[in-house]
């Protein structure tokens, strides 16, 4: 425990054997030359040169041999961070350079392994970047091209056509399938919008409650229709945020829509705001018809489905619209899935108390 406690406190040097015999003799020679006379100042003078070269005869190997030892240490740090750097430079971004201590060899192998990190994230992003622009393609090539050929095929079928039912009914596939290509171009249109930052934004206090409230009676029809059964949860205290009116309830809208797209019919929904702080919560909870194999990584991708057969009506696209519509209202926007269980969560600054 003493040796413990003169490590910790820096002084076991001077309670070593050696410091003790040095200090001793210092002292004692200094003792003697204070008191004695002129020739015994001489003769330690005489004597003490000859001992003090001797030490330092003694001590320069020791001196050098350390020196070697540090200097060895150095060079074989050096030397891995060398042959480390040649590494990565030849590919191998995920190796790691390992340099024991805390000198500027250690801080430098730290930095660069550190910028490893950070290519593996750009390298990480730019692939899963290309892969979903290949599967946006994809995507947005099947849901354009099933309306366009249905409409060139009624088309061609129209122009033959002698019958003025047949050619009524024909009109009337015209319509819709010329309608839902509509729908996919205005989503396509307004996903890169606001993906790009480009929407205005006009943030104010917003009494969420009364909003939610609001927007839920103009949908009453459409829950009824899918005999949905909406458990709602308000705290008593108005709640106020602070965001744009406009952009919110249409990313509250897109998730209502995705609902009732995807939501198992006569099943239950719940929807509740919370107080969380500095912001304000906002959850929705449902339970999908389709088996949501899928991460919700994924599900948030453009032109991604929980159907996997994309035989439903959506574009794939509300999800990330809403997202992008929160994040630059300055919320966090994040769904998660539990088996067929979808859940959605919106995260807004609340509004400063007394403005």
């Amino acid at each position: 425990l003493t040796l413990v406690k003169h490590i910790k406190n820096k002084t076991i040097f001077k309670h070593t054997l050696i410091y003790t015999l040095i200090y001793k003799l210092v002292q004692f020679i200094g003792e003697v030359y204070r008191s004695g006379s002129v020739g015994m100042k001489t003769v330690l003078l005489v004597i003490g040169y000859p001992i003090l070269i001797a030490l330092t005869f003694f001590m320069f190997p020791v001196t050098i041999g350390i020196a070697a030892w540090f200097a060895l240490k150095k060079v074989k740090s050096f030397q891995a961070i060398q042959d480390g750097v040649e590494t990565i430079k030849d590919g191998d971004l995920h190796h790691r350079i390992e340099v024991n201590g805390k000198g500027e060899f250690e801080r430098l192998a730290a930095n660069i392994n550190r910028i490893t990190d950070g290519l593996n994230k750009a390298v990480d992003s730019e692939l899963k970047s290309e892969r979903l622009k290949t599967e946006l393609i994809t995507n947005v090539s099947h849901d354009i091209r099933t309306p366009l050929t249905s409409i060139i095929t009624y088309v061609d079928l129209l122009k033959k056509e002698k019958d003025s039912a047949k050619a009524e009914s024909y009109i009337e596939v015209l319509d819709q399938k010329s309608k839902r290509l509509k729908t996919l171009t205005d989503d396509l249109f307004e996903a890169a919008k606001a993906s790009s930052g480009t929407i205005p934004v006009q943030l104010e206090k917003i009494d969420i409650v009364s909003l939610m409230n609001q927007g839920l009676g103009e949908v009453s029809d459409k829950i009824e229709e899918l005999d949905l059964d909406f458990k709602v949860n308000y705290p008593k205290e108005k709640i106020y945020l602070t965001a744009d009116g406009k952009l919110l309830w249409r990313s509250i809208e897109n998730l209502l829509s995705n609902i009732f797209k995807y939501a198992l019919n006569g099943s239950r929904v719940y929807i509740s705001i919370e107080d969380t702080g500095s912001d304000c919560l906002l959850t929705f909870k449902n339970i999908s018809a389709y088996e949501l194999n899928i991460s919700s990584d994924e599900l948030m991708e453009r032109f991604k489905r929980g159907d996997e057969s994309r035989s439903s009506q959506g574009s794939g696209l509300g999800l990330s619209i809403a997202k992008s519509l929160i994040e630059i209202q300055k919320g966090r926007f994040q769904i998660q899935i539990d088996g067929d269980l979808f859940k959605a969560m919106i995260y807004l600054p609340k509004h400063p108390v007394g403005n």
